[in-house]
């Protein structure tokens, strides 16, 4: 691979949003240093109070068949490694727009979304209501290679994705790691694995990823077709991450899955799939009036 960190690299201060789209079309992915700051500090006070809240309602878990397991909250648990202090661990926190001021305002904030108008134009919406990804310390759950088209496949360009550190983050707490320019692959056949649809480690080894370590408040956007994932969390700490999807407000998923079945059943429906209401909030520009399908 012979791009570096530098060659996707800008910094929030001294933002030039023609230059970081350039970067964007590019490589499918970019490193904002600095954008989310203003935030973290709130963000992270929620996630720690919300993981504390996941964990009481543990012996509540029920299962979702093919998932994992849900606490009451709406917190996603997942198998936890063999030798850990129970057998679920936490990877998706009940922290989103619904439930969090700071994280509702760090979606909003105008750096980000001039970068996405940038790259989708200038009307666009939220796609779901957030996702706060949580690693719990001492072996929490690595997350292997994949692209997020394989859960959400879109009619049209699909969701800008900015992914942000709550903490510092590097090798040892799980860096996210990206495949620059393979958002231009298409979509590529994914397998199963313990942590949901994942590229085959055969192919896609972690060799062929780029690690992306920063400090908290950084943000990493990529297309929804760029490889990316992350190693487990050796630290003693939690690392969690939060993540902010924009996508055109007439654009609208095709294919929905978690796991190999449920994907390959919804792919011989796609092409009949009509736009559904999956309205998600506007955060620039106007959503143009569509007569019923």
């Amino acid at each position: 691979m012979n791009v570096t960190i530098s060659d996707i690299e800008v910094f929030a201060e001294s933002l030039d949003v023609k230059q970081a789209a350039a970067i964007y079309a590019e490589h499918g992915c970019l490193v904002m240093r600095g954008l989310m700051t203003p935030y973290t500090e709130a963000i992270a006070r929620e996630v720690e109070q919300v993981a504390d809240t996941a964990r009481a309602l543990y012996d509540q878990a029920q299962e979702v068949p093919g998932i994992g397991w849900s606490t009451p909250d709406g917190t996603l648990w997942i198998k936890a490694p063999g030798n850990y202090s129970r057998d679920k661990q936490i990877m998706v926190l009940a922290l989103r727009y619904t439930t969090s001021g700071a994280f509702l305002q760090s979606a909003l904030d105008t750096r980000a979304v001039d970068l996405v108008e940038a790259i989708l134009g200038p009307n666009i919406e939220l796609f779901l209501d957030g996702q706060c990804l949580y690693k719990e310390p001492v072996g929490g759950h690595p997350k292997n290679l994949h692209q997020d088209s394989a859960y959400f496949e879109h009619r049209y360009d699909g969701p800008v994705a900015s992914l942000n550190y709550v903490v510092d983050t590097d090798l040892v707490n799980g860096a996210l790691h990206v495949v620059p320019g393979s958002h231009k692959l298409g979509q590529l056949e994914h397998i199963d694995t313990f942590s949901h649809l994942g590229l085959d480690p055969k192919q896609w080894p972690w060799e062929s990823s780029l690690p992306i370590c920063g400090k908290a408040g950084d943000a990493i956007f990529f297309h929804y077709r760029c490889i990316h994932g992350s190693k487990e969390n050796h630290s003693e700490k939690p690392r969690p991450v939060f993540i902010h999807r924009y996508r055109r407000p007439d654009d609208y998923v095709t294919i929905g899955a978690a796991t190999t079945s449920a994907r390959k059943e919804a792919e011989k429906h796609a092409a009949e799939v009509k736009k559904q209401n999956q309205q998600g909030l506007m955060v620039r520009g106007v959503r143009t009036w569509e007569p019923p399908v």
